[in-house]
């Protein structure tokens, strides 16, 4: 048997929303939009809306703040969602006009919107994906662009003020109205804005109010990055005047007030000083379903070894290969969906399930989690063995425990056809809260499963939730006997279905000749 455990989701942890950044595997979600049907002087929001899981109803979870008089705006206020890569997670983008002083959004004038999932933003090129507006017929709504950024697991809160002295006068009757705008740089050399100050009203000395911001959503960890900061003069119709900028970085940032932190923005004496800086950690509690507790196993332990230690009796060496899917490889960082959890592509071997257990968790401590959840890479490694062993002698059994979705739907069923025609069986084991009919569609109990119309030559999967088997007395022991029965149950109809379709006989009864293996594959 082989047993591919996945995906790995790294600690679920809890972050204060104040930007879209997306936990699990931790993202920074940046949206902006450029609005070709808008009034001249429009004064644009979006909307962002989750859809609910079961109920299928879309519930608003946050606004970006109002830009004034802009056709094209560019928006600082981010969401802090939780990124589950096991899941479709389903957003909707509405576009208003705020025409009002109303909360209520139906009460403004819509522009324009347009659906999608996270994961589709997550897996677009550069994680920056463009989609066109729509909802108004017969009139061309724009564009909205969305992009999302990994983020360091950084759970420091930065806070900091600042002041000017000497700025530039850019008002005819009056002398300047400045404000700051922070930017964080990215991976590609672009910038992105991650913070606004006030606007200090009729001065060229302005003293900001302190403010708060995650480290992460500065620098994104990167103590060393460039934080560009630009000085903008504000004027009511928006096209606010340039006065200057300088760069800077957030270890330069920590050193506080002293003489590296007052900035030139430009050649005449305009400076920008730092007043304070500070910096404060967040604490979170695990809720993983990873999670190595000190008192039981998780999920994922359990289930294999409720299925394992049934059928390692029928494996003659106790020799399993076990991989993972859904991680990033040390130590350049690079993604896999199938990779030997023990890191020795050679010999992916554990010595029984013990052995599978150890190298979980050793495997566990050493990858960073991460999406999104791809079935199709470890069937094929597993098929691969399968199809150079067809004479009967040795039968394989694939255990996949997994937390959530598939993503590759498509290439899964069409593994799933192809492996139909050799000695393999997989049982999917689903653990978590995750909607499973994916799963379900796999298990061809009913419905053969089939791809580009072709028919499956033999139902060779079986699924089952984890959660169906939670003994609410307690009593883990009979859980998994339950559960092992069940997943186990329908192995030796396929075992024999396919040594009938290839006219294969049973040995006869001799001592001298040994019996099948059957293979387990985790």
């Amino acid at each position: 048997m082989m047993a591919s455990i996945g995906e790995f989701d790294p600690l679920n942890t809890r972050v204060p929303a104040t930007k879209i950044e997306i936990k699990k595997c931790v993202f920074s979600f940046l949206h902006a939009s450029f609005l070709a049907s808008t009034p001249p002087l429009s004064l644009p929001v979006v909307v962002l809306y989750l859809q609910a899981v079961g109920t299928k109803e879309w519930r608003e979870f946050g606004r970006t703040e109002v830009i004034d008089n802009t056709r094209n705006p560019d928006f600082v206020r981010k969401f802090v969602l939780d990124f589950f890569f096991e899941e479709k997670q389903n957003l909707r983008f509405d576009v208003y006009n705020v025409d009002s002083r109303s909360c209520n959004i139906s009460k403004h004038d819509f522009l324009g919107q347009t659906f999608c999932t996270l994961g589709e933003i997550i897996g677009s090129t550069g994680g920056r994906l463009e989609r066109t507006l729509s909802g108004i017929p017969g009139k061309k709504c724009g564009v909205i662009i969305l992009t999302a950024e990994e983020l360091s697991n950084c759970r420091d809160i930065a806070t900091m003020q600042l002041c000017a002295n000497k700025l530039d006068k850019k008002d005819f009757f009056g002398k300047s109205d400045p404000f700051l705008v922070f930017y964080r740089s990215n991976e590609d050399g672009t910038f992105t804005i991650c913070h606004k100050t006030e606007v200090i009203k009729n001065t060229l000395n302005p003293v900001w109010q302190s403010f708060t911001i995650p480290v992460r959503a500065l620098c994104n960890g990167d103590y060393d990055r460039t934080v560009k900061v630009d000085v903008y003069d504000w004027d009511r119709d928006g096209s606010h005047d340039f006065i200057g900028e300088f760069t800077t970085s957030y270890r330069e940032l920590s050193r506080g007030q002293n003489q590296f932190n007052v900035y030139e923005v430009r050649h005449n004496m305009e400076m920008v000083t730092l007043l304070s800086f500070k910096v404060e950690s967040e604490y979170t509690f695990p809720t993983s379903l990873h999670y190595m507790s000190p008192y039981q196993m998780n999920a994922y332990a359990m289930a294999l070894k409720a299925v394992g230690e049934i059928i390692q009796d029928y494996d003659s060496d106790k020799l399993f290969p076990a991989y993972g899917f859904g991680a990033k490889l040390p130590p350049d960082g690079k993604i896999s969906h199938a990779f030997p959890l023990n890191g020795d592509n050679d010999n992916p071997n554990c010595v029984g399930i013990e052995g599978v257990l150890e190298t979980y968790f050793q495997s566990l401590r050493a990858v960073q989690l991460y999406g999104p959840t791809n079935f199709a890479p470890v069937i094929n490694k597993v098929a691969n063995c399968a199809a150079e062993i067809t004479d009967g002698s040795q039968y394989f059994v694939l255990l996949m425990i997994t937390d959530g979705v598939i993503s590759d739907m498509v290439q899964t069923k069409e593994a799933v056809v192809n492996a139909a025609s050799l000695p393999l069986s997989i049982i999917i084991v689903g653990v978590g809260p995750a909607e499973f009919d994916a799963m379900e569609e796999l298990d061809g109990d009913e419905v053969r499963v089939s791809s580009r119309g072709r028919l499956a030559e033999r139902d060779i999967v079986q699924f089952v939730p984890f959660r169906d088997y939670i003994d609410r007395s307690g009593n883990q022991v009979l859980s998994m006997a339950r559960l092992a029965k069940d997943v186990l149950a329908e192995i030796p109809d396929q075992l024999l279905s396919f040594m009938k379709s290839r006219g294969i006989e049973p040995r006869p009864a001799l001592s001298s000749s040994p019996l099948p293996q059957l293979h387990r594959h985790i």
